[in-house]
Parts: structure tokens; sequence; C-alpha cells
């Protein structure tokens, strides 16, 4: 367990304890997207230092300990968690599906469980976007929209929805297929990282 930091400001009214939640967001902050403002530029000028600081390795200077007072735990980005805490594998399912249809091929992937959140709380998560889909019907195919020979632009609905287990995602793939009025629907599928 790490100690408090404890910068002197040259007498011991002027102390300053760091509680450990802002040290911990200090050195989560750091570890990322941490921006010191100029003053302090020269006295920290990398994660190693923050961090060392907060070992009491090196000794912490009084415009270090400026900035620790005038930015408060509630104005240093505080560390999030998940809802759960063992995340199962997840995948990506994309698509691509003209308006008429989006409702009808949401449902049919929501029904196999997909869109839902770990632990339950959140169920028909998806993200959409318009856009404008574009093929060309070559011999052979029969197209549901437009004709063979001709280029077709159709208005379309890009959808994202998570999976959580391959049989899941595998049962979505299959209830999006079904659901799809295209002959040869187009989707991806990605494996996500659990971080």
């Amino acid at each position: 367990m790490m100690q408090p930091l404890m910068p002197m400001l040259g007498r011991p009214a002027s102390r300053m304890i760091v509680s450990q939640r802002l040290r911990h967001s200090i050195w989560a902050r750091s570890t990322s997207c941490f921006t010191l403002p100029s003053q302090c530029s020269r006295t920290i000028s990398s994660t190693s230092t923050i961090v060392s600081a907060l070992n009491y390795r090196y000794k912490v200077s009084i415009t270090t300990s400026r900035f620790l007072h005038i930015h408060t735990a509630s104005q240093i980005c505080q560390v999030r968690t998940m809802a759960t805490e063992k995340i199962p594998d997840r995948y990506k399912l994309v698509f691509f599906v003209p308006h008429t249809h989006l409702d009808v091929c949401k449902d049919a992937i929501f029904a196999t469980g997909a869109g839902t959140f770990p632990g339950g709380k959140y169920s028909k998560c998806c993200f959409q976007s318009p856009g404008t889909g574009q093929f060309l019907p070559g011999e052979g195919a029969n197209p549901a929209i437009g004709s063979v020979g001709d280029v077709e632009y159709v208005d379309e609905m890009k959808v994202e929805i998570m999976c959580l287990g391959r049989s899941i995602m595998l049962q979505a793939v299959e209830a999006l297929v079904k659901a799809h009025p295209y002959e040869e629907v187009a989707y991806e599928v990605y494996k996500m990282e659990n971080v």
C-alpha cells in the first residue's frame, strides 16, 4: 500500500495530504492522457517522474504542490470499471440493411440474445448510422433491389451489435441472413479484445 503524498511548502502548517483516491486518479491519468499546465512541465516531465514522486523517490517541488492543490479529485478523470468482473468473449457484428428491413433484422438478432451487455442490465443495444450502399448484380444474380447489369445505389443503415460468446454470435449471423432481404448479405464479424 502506497504512503500518502505529503509535499512540504516550507512550514508544517503548509502540508497537503493527497488522499489515496486522488493519488490513484493522478496515476491512472498519467499513464494515458495526463497533461500538465505549462508552469509544471519543467518540474514533472514524464510518467515515471509522477509515479516516482508518488512513491517518495523524488522530492516534490513547490510547483507540483501547487498543481496538486489546484487540481482536486473532481477535476481529474476518475477510473470507472464495468459492471461485471469477468468479461466473456465478445464479438462485434456489423451489417448493412435497407431502411425498410432495419427493424426486422434488428429484432431477429436481438431475439438470439445479441446486443446484451455483460450482467444483463442493458439489452437491445446497437449503434446505427445511415449511408449509401452500391452494388452491380451480375449474370445469374437475383437481386431484391435493382436489375442485372445496372449499378444500384440504396439508402442503407450500418448497424453494429455486440454478441457475448461465440454461440450467440453464430446464432445472430444465422438470424440476420434469414431476416435480411438481400440474396447476398453484407456483414462482418470482429472478435473484440477483453480489456
